[in-house]
């Protein structure tokens, strides 16, 4: 069964660089918006019997979700034997739990969605941070790979006596892990939440770094607010300038 990819708008860089990595040639496709903003989709090369491998970052997902779909189904409807998404960023990850009485627990609502469309999911540090594998609400093989290697390589490679900042307790995962790749010490702020717009960052004690680098490691940045007072805090401890 041969193999053919497919980018979906604004992925044809990653595309390529998986393509030439492993081979694969690019489908050619055509996604645009009609005058009323409905999608238009079509699919320019014979995937009949072909194993599809399409590649999808799903940031901002409300702007693409749907034409995404749209193309999936219709990969299936010509006779695509296999379909495999690689969306490095895989939205609606974070709503796993209703915190609120009568919200939507979208995550499980998404993954069902994804589910019905494909036979593979890849992604890259999905945010598991109450479930325990992604097969706890997806229904496809799926697998996670992971960044912390690399970026671990790049910190250990540029940055001068770094030390890594995790904004908050959910990073600490993230955080830990590149943070013993790169042989650098790491400190972990405390976050209260107010909105999905306002924060606020206690910060520990970082007298025995302020010769260091800071290195601000998260897996979501939404607003920024997070970030944000994370380098204030940094900048009126007269830190370095911080990398992200």
């Amino acid at each position: 069964m041969s193999r053919l990819l497919i980018s979906f708008p604004g992925n044809e860089l990653m595309t390529d660089k998986i393509g030439a990595a492993l081979k694969i040639e690019r489908a050619a496709i055509t996604i645009r918006n009609f005058p009323d903003g409905e999608s238009y989709v079509r699919v320019l090369t014979d995937v009949n019997g072909k194993e599809i491998i399409v590649v999808a970052a799903l940031d901002r997902p409300d702007t693409k979700f749907l034409a995404l779909v749209f193309l999936l189904r219709l990969l299936r409807d010509s006779g695509a034997k296999k379909i495999t998404l690689v969306s490095p960023y895989l939205a609606y990850m974070r709503q796993d739990k209703q915190f609120q009485p009568g919200e939507a627990v979208t995550s499980t609502y998404f993954a069902a969605f994804l589910s019905a469309c494909i036979d593979e999911l890849i992604t890259i540090d999905p945010h598991l941070h109450r479930r325990s594998s992604m097969a706890e609400i997806y229904a496809v093989p799926c697998h996670a790979l992971h960044a912390a290697p690399l970026i671990s390589e790049w910190i250990r490679a540029s940055v001068p006596l770094p030390v890594l900042i995790g904004p908050d307790s959910e990073s600490e995962q993230w955080v830990s892990i590149v943070a013993k790749n790169a042989n650098a010490p790491y400190l972990v702020l405390e976050k209260q939440r107010y909105g999905d717009r306002s924060v606020s960052v206690s910060f520990p004690d970082v007298a025995p770094f302020r010769s260091h680098t800071p290195v601000l490691v998260d897996d979501i940045i939404s607003t920024a607010r997070t970030m944000i007072a994370a380098v204030k805090h940094l900048r009126e401890a007269n830190m370095r300038r911080p990398f992200a």
